[in-house]
């Protein structure tokens, strides 16, 4: 019997960021999902979901797709494509205390735990790295469909605890040996509208940027200031979306400064938090009504920053409360959200 681990993830910095070239600062959270199975007699997969009561099973023999985001499948193409060898079938059950189109990363933490297990389970385990593991997880949920977000679910959930990420030209991890404390999750309870919130926030976005690579060759999303767009003919609206793009970036650096120090300020940390929403809801307009809400009542009850997290359009938002979060979470439950304490974890792991 083998059992993996994977937990969810948070994302402090850089939301809407990752897929065009810039780095983020993510978070690993104590809500963990997890894989345990082992071996059949027979050639075929079954996958039981206990948590919403469903079964999932194919043969080893056909691993064609039969439905959108067949995840299971690519997970398994993606190991087999690496050279890993299934004489036998599987039986597993997945189990997740990590909220489920929220946000936090849910899909991601079971792609990373069923490529990990696959790896154990394999006649030929490989020694794959936990940031090995989230790049695979990353080919097979979403370069194999297409989709259009970036790496930072896959590598957060795989590696955990806190990290600052750049994936531009190549992944680059840089762990931040912080203790932040704790963040209050309140889930909206309203599922959020990923795809179609990505392709908009991207498309829009890629589409001014490549009218700016033809002005200037040169352009670069990771260097240009502010003032440089001046030299742009850009309309109001593409000003706008290119404006908050840099202000977003900037006060990542300035979280990742002030994150190199030992004794941070938390206060500081916050009050970024508060400025990325800003421009999360009113550039991008990925905020809902409902999320607002949850954002106003924990600021009131005294939290130092919080923001949506996740793609949006639903989903939850984080406050940041590194000390007694119990009024926080109180205060999103009687505000109609579902609130969570979480502090950084470990990534994915095996357990005995």
């Amino acid at each position: 019997m083998i059992k993996i681990s994977t937990p969810g993830r948070i994302c402090l910095f850089g939301e809407h960021q990752d897929y065009l070239g810039l780095p983020v600062i993510s978070m690993a959270i104590s809500k963990r999902c997890s894989i345990r199975g082992s071996k059949n007699n027979t050639n075929q997969v079954t996958i039981k979901k206990p948590d919403i009561n469903q079964i999932e099973k194919f043969s080893l023999l056909n691993l064609e797709y039969t439905k959108k985001r067949d995840y299971f499948k690519s997970g398994l193409r993606a190991c087999l494509n690496k050279g890993l060898i299934f004489n036998s079938g599987i039986e597993c059950e997945i189990r997740s205390e990590i909220p489920i189109q929220a946000g936090i990363s849910s899909s991601s933490a079971i792609m990373v735990s069923w490529i990990h297990f696959l790896s154990k389970i394999a006649e030929n385990p490989p020694n794959w790295s936990k940031e090995e593991l989230g790049k695979l997880a990353y080919k097979a949920e979403v370069k194999e469909f297409s989709e259009p977000g970036g790496m930072m679910d896959q590598i957060s959930t795989a590696v955990g605890n806190l990290i600052y990420l750049d994936t531009h030209p190549i992944p680059k991890i840089k762990y931040i040996n912080l203790n932040l404390g704790y963040f209050v999750i309140g889930d909206s309870q309203h599922p959020k509208e990923t795809i179609s919130i990505l392709k908009k926030c991207r498309e829009l976005r890629l589409s001014v940027i490549n009218k700016m690579k033809i002005n200037n060759p040169d352009f670069n999303l990771n260097s240009i200031s502010i003032q440089d767009l001046e030299k742009y003919n850009l309309s109001n609206t593409e000003f706008n979306l290119i404006f908050g793009t840099i202000k977003n970036r900037n006060f990542l650096q300035s979280a990742k400064q002030e994150l190199n120090n030992i004794n941070f300020n938390k206060n500081k940390i916050g009050f970024l938090l508060n400025q990325h929403h800003k421009i999360l809801r009113d550039t991008l307009d990925i905020s809902t009504p409902k999320i607002e809400r949850l954002i106003n009542v924990s600021l009131n009850a005294g939290a130092l920053g919080a923001k949506i997290n996740g793609s949006g359009g639903g989903g939850c938002m984080i406050a940041y409360v590194p000390e007694n979060p119990e009024i926080v979470l109180e205060a999103i439950n009687k505000s109609g959200g579902k609130g969570y304490i979480v502090k950084s974890d470990i990534g994915t792991i095996q357990e005995n």
